[in-house]
């Protein structure tokens, strides 16, 4: 792709970020915005670098409407029109409370009555 002229070479990036939105339903909140992340992957993702100013600190990241995950993240680099960025830690969300304990893998699901 380095033998390419810059005008193509920059159409060509264009067309893949603009394809990689389309697959992904991925956005980032922050500061009372989301953000539609391009690619995600295990320890980060990548937003547009236009997108938004630089993130930093506490973000969560959903599926849709659905919360996956609150992370703590850095900016790591800018390249190719993205704006990548680093898990420092990154926790998944639950529906159910935390225990105080460690739960049984082997309890029952319920109790049937006496009749």
């Amino acid at each position: 792709m380095d033998n390419l002229p810059k005008s193509i070479r920059d159409g060509l990036i264009q067309a893949q970020t603009l394809a990689n939105k389309r697959r992904t339903r991925l956005q980032v909140a922050a500061g009372g915005k989301r953000i539609d992340v391009i690619r995600a992957w295990e320890t980060g993702f990548s937003v547009e670098a236009g997108a938004t100013g630089f993130l930093r600190g506490l973000v969560d990241l959903y599926d849709g409407q659905r919360l996956l995950s609150r992370c703590l993240i850095v900016t790591a680099h800018e390249d190719d029109g993205e704006r990548v960025y680093e898990f420092k830690r990154s926790t998944a969300h639950s529906d159910a409370p935390p225990a105080d304990y460690e739960r049984d893998p082997h309890r029952p699901a319920g109790l049937l009555p006496e009749t």
